[in-house]
């Protein structure tokens, strides 16, 4: 069954969130040697981001960067292969933006039977 695991980082410092680069690299390489791995892209700097809206007359709106307010910052994703939740949450686990205040969120890949 594939997994998301969206990397939400407590702020844009990745050694404030107790990881180095280092550390992305040894996950990745786990993730990789492991047989799991399907995708994964760790995300521009936040400032990049362009948010667009389409009101309810079909009008577009597009701003600068997204503005909700949270304190935490999505990084990156992974999506991962693997038979259940509890092995996805496992690996959560391990991935290096579950430090340091940050979060991993695991989420099921929907399957629409195609």
């Amino acid at each position: 069954m594939k997994y998301m695991m969206l990397i939400n980082a407590a702020s844009t410092d990745p050694i404030a969130n107790g990881c180095t680069p280092e550390d992305w690299m040894v996950y990745d390489k786990q993730v990789t040697e492991a047989g799991i791995f399907v995708s994964g892209e760790s995300l521009a700097d936040l400032t990049t981001a362009t948010a667009v809206r389409v009101g309810p007359d079909g009008s577009r709106t597009v701003t600068d960067g997204p503005f909700a307010e949270t304190r935490e910052v999505l990084g990156g994703f992974y999506v991962i292969d693997v038979p259940n939740l509890d092995v996805a949450l496992d690996w959560a686990a391990r991935c290096p933006g579950a430090r340091g205040g940050g979060s991993v969120v695991v989420r099921p890949i929907a399957d629409f039977g195609e």
